[in-house]
């Protein structure tokens, strides 16, 4: 762990003691020696760690409490973040991003004094100004956040889902997942903390499941090794899991869960085998979006007398449903054009009914 443990970072005391001390915070590569937020610049906004020009999703990072954009996800000794180093080699249609912000937002005299709807309302802003910039506005959207940025990732998509303008509502639509690492999705792990504000507990406590449940793919990791000599977790199983959603477990603190040192970290093997398998349903779904899209397209285009393939005679408009062009027992093929299903053979298509040419209902 590079320097003070977490919760002496976020306290600057003991655990039994009163956290009004200011917080040192650090820029993208190390730690800063610095201690006055008054003269410390804060690496924020959106930084690509990896591109891919020919991408079919977007996965952005986003550091919690005490992190920042880069030193989050880099582990000790390492030159630079996972995400960066070992992420593309998996998953080579990505392009992969990472969010910085102000996260010291416990600190009595911060210089931020942006609260986490703020952090949210820029991370939304952000990302549509980056992606309308490279034409992928539309592009399918994945957040990996670790501790309280996955409070920022949900209270972004809230605030996009009702947004007044339609390119920043894209940011709702377009995401297709989030994994949660360390997220706290209820209030009652703070109990014992001293440092949270009641506007961040408020918000903590607010989860929006509703919301979780519109994105369909989530994913949620909790911490093994809690700190002190008891072992406490800083965001307890309980409250970094969510009922009815699949959970895992990392051998580590709450800071060093997201910092893996090779690809064969079972950390990172699980946490890509996550994003490798909703790419592939990505992909598919991408995909038959846009043959449904063309199909209709294709539909649209005919002419009211045009003829159906493999149909003569008269035309009905509607929809008409499956039927055979004849009598008796043998049976035919059925094939589909758009709303119209055909059987070209002919046999029972109802028990104990017999029907000739175009059935239409």
């Amino acid at each position: 762990m590079m320097g003070r443990s977490l919760f002496s970072r976020l306290t600057g005391t003991p655990a039994n003691t009163s956290a009004n001390n200011q917080l040192v915070r650090h820029d993208d590569t190390q730690q800063s020696t610095d201690s006055s937020p008054a003269h410390v610049s804060f690496p924020s906004g959106i930084k690509v760690l990896h591109d891919c020009p020919d991408a079919t999703i977007d996965i952005c990072f986003v550091h919690g409490l005490t992190g920042n954009r880069e030193s989050t996800w880099t582990a000790e000794g390492k030159p630079e973040p996972w995400p960066k180093a070992l992420l593309p080699s998996e998953i080579g249609n990505a392009r992969i991003i990472t969010f910085g912000y102000d996260a010291y937002v416990v600190r009595a005299s911060a210089a931020s004094k942006n609260h986490l709807r703020d952090h949210a309302d820029n991370l939304v802003n952000a990302l549509t100004v980056d992606r309308a910039r490279i034409n992928a506005s539309t592009r399918a959207l994945i957040f990996v956040a670790h501790s309280l940025g996955g409070l920022v990732c949900k209270k972004a998509l809230l605030s996009s889902r009702v947004n007044g303008e339609a390119d920043l509502r894209g940011i709702f639509k377009s995401t297709k997942g989030i994994i949660f690492m360390g997220t706290p999705h209820e209030g009652s792990w703070a109990a014992n903390w001293a440092i949270f504000p009641a506007k961040l507990l408020s918000l903590i406590k607010s989860t929006n499941i509703n919301l979780l449940d519109t994105l369909g793919r989530v994913m949620c990791f909790y911490e093994e090794l809690g700190y002190g000599p008891k072992g406490i977790c800083f965001v307890s199983k309980k409250s970094a899991t969510l009922a009815g959603q699949n959970d895992f477990s990392i051998h580590a603190t709450h800071e060093n869960m997201v910092k893996f040192a090779s690809s064969k970290d079972p950390g990172f093997h699980m946490l890509c085998g996550v994003l490798v398998k909703w790419e592939h349903e990505i992909k598919e779904e991408t995909a038959k979006a846009l043959a449904d899209q063309q199909q209709q397209q294709h539909e649209g285009t005919k002419r009211p007398g045009d003829a159906n393939p493999g149909q003569s005679g008269n035309q009905h408009t509607g929809n008409t449903y499956n039927y055979n062009s004849g009598g008796g027992n043998q049976s035919g093929n059925t094939y589909q054009s758009g709303n119209t299903s055909y059987n070209s053979g002919s046999g029972h298509q109802f028990q104990g009914s017999h029907f000739n040419g175009n059935v239409r209902f």
